[in-house]
């Protein structure tokens, strides 16, 4: 394959590279590497070699049909690339993760780094993962809903709304939107799309963003910030900013010298890049900074608490869920629960921020009848053994997930949980005469195979 780069691009990165850029230039001609990071808390296995920078991650030897994989829609695991991997890094040497905290992801959507954190972060931690353009914040919503845990919040604000939530966040991770070179070799349209100007105006985008969150993070709490490019005027020169801006300090991550890292120490910053020629992954760079500042943190006072489910649905919904000290509430006509410990944060945020979804939405209320959410089968707290469970096989999950009649013989009456390899799919009704399949018609499968 055949790489033509822009050639401002190259007057700006050829310097910097030296007798590596026909390295790089080559391995932009190579077929990208596939990886996934599992999801811990669904006993998740895959085979492949381990990523050495994160506990979860494998390089698969092929790109398989993730969505002909009953376990990619239960959420066994999630399609990611390598080198983002590396925020496990930046969050475990600097944050004691054993605390209770609260973590706001900026950008998040897809959900690639909020599925990760949830999987760093004590259960007892909230995670609150925004996106500012409403359609990704669906698909946030999503993915954040198949990884299964009930200390998430999705909110879809500007980053700005964030800065009325004075010293409210122990960790702010902006992986801030950016030129895109680090995804020439797996996007050919950010190559076309890149230019001298496409940078200058990401990097004013970035400022604003780190501008309006920073009086959310508190006095000691650390920023991580990352990009998918590699110049320096988004990368280095914008946390030489923030520091100039702000009382902060960069911090210096430990990594491993056969992980092909490059380390930059330059101006009071730590940065570190990764180069496609160096590493098993994509263009990626982070930095992570920690504010000094005194910062009074905003009272955690909401107008109106959580709304509480009558009583005998509450008694129903216990039998439902292992959450701790579960925390029951209604929102229009959805019963949802969160972990009893993240109340008043939960009560708080919900006054202030304009929210997608909030913990696990376990069921609808239809007057005394509890019709099951398809985000309580895929939580990792549901009770399981609660309720009538159909073990599928692999043509009838497909079946199920594309919302085809399934080739099996059910017997009751009542909600079952559709499950394949142990794993739960979905719900289904199954009646008298006929099994209503209640997999969301907006996720069903489309593809062939």
């Amino acid at each position: 394959m055949s790489v033509v780069l822009p050639a401002a691009f190259e007057d700006r990165l050829k310097p910097v590279l030296g007798t590596e850029w026909n390295a790089f230039v080559q391995a932009l001609k190579e077929p990208a590497p596939t990886s996934i990071r599992i999801n811990p808390y669904k006993n998740s296995f895959a085979e492949g070699s381990n990523i050495p920078w994160t506990s979860f991650g494998k390089y698969l030897t092929e790109r398989p049909k993730f969505t002909l994989d009953p376990t990619f829609h239960a959420g066994a695991y999630y399609v990611q690339e390598a080198s983002s991997m590396f925020l496990e890094q930046a969050l475990k040497q600097t944050t004691d993760l054993t605390k209770k905290l609260n973590v706001l992801d900026v950008s998040a959507a897809p959900g690639g780094k909020s599925t990760h954190l949830l999987s760093l972060l004590s259960r007892e931690s909230l995670l609150i993962a925004n996106e500012v353009i409403r359609s990704r914040a669906t698909i946030l919503a999503e993915n954040i809903q198949k990884w299964g845990c009930s200390n998430a919040i999705v909110t879809n604000n500007d980053p700005e709304d964030f800065s009325r939530l004075s010293g409210f966040f122990d960790v702010l991770v902006v992986d801030a939107p950016c030129s895109g070179e680090g995804l020439f070799r797996k996007d050919p349209e950010a190559m076309k799309e890149w230019s001298p100007e496409n940078v200058d105006l990401c990097r004013k985008r970035q400022r604003r963003i780190l501008a309006d969150v920073w009086p959310a993070l508190k006095e000691e709490g650390v920023l991580i910030y990352s990009t998918c490019t590699y110049n320096r005027f988004e990368n280095e020169e914008t946390m030489q900013w923030l520091r100039e801006q702000q009382d902060a300090e960069s911090l210096e991550l430990k990594t491993e010298d056969n992980w092909g890292i490059d380390h930059v120490h330059e101006n009071g910053i730590h940065g570190y890049h990764f180069y496609p020629h160096k590493v098993k992954g994509e263009g990626f760079f982070l930095s992570v900074i920690r504010k000094k500042s005194a910062t009074q943190g905003v009272s955690l006072k909401a107008r109106k608490g959580l709304n509480p489910p009558a009583k005998k649905i509450e008694d129903q919904l216990s039998a439902w869920t292992t959450v701790t000290e579960p925390q029951f509430f209604t929102w229009n006509e959805t019963a949802l629960v969160i972990p009893g410990s993240l109340y008043k944060e939960t009560a708080f945020l919900l006054d202030h921020l304009k929210f997608v979804q909030a913990g696990t939405a376990l069921a609808t209320l239809k007057h005394d009848k509890l019709i099951p959410e398809h985000a309580a089968a895929l939580a990792v707290d549901l009770n399981k053994d609660h309720f009538k469970q159909l073990e599928v096989t692999e043509d009838d999950a497909l079946r199920y997930l594309r919302k085809e009649p399934m080739q099996i013989q059910s017997t009751g009456k009542g909600y079952a949980l559709v499950m394949f390899n142990g794993l739960p799919l979905g719900w289904v009704n199954m009646l008298d005469n006929r099994m209503n399949n209640l997999y969301p018609k907006e996720w069903r499968i489309r593809m062939a195979g």
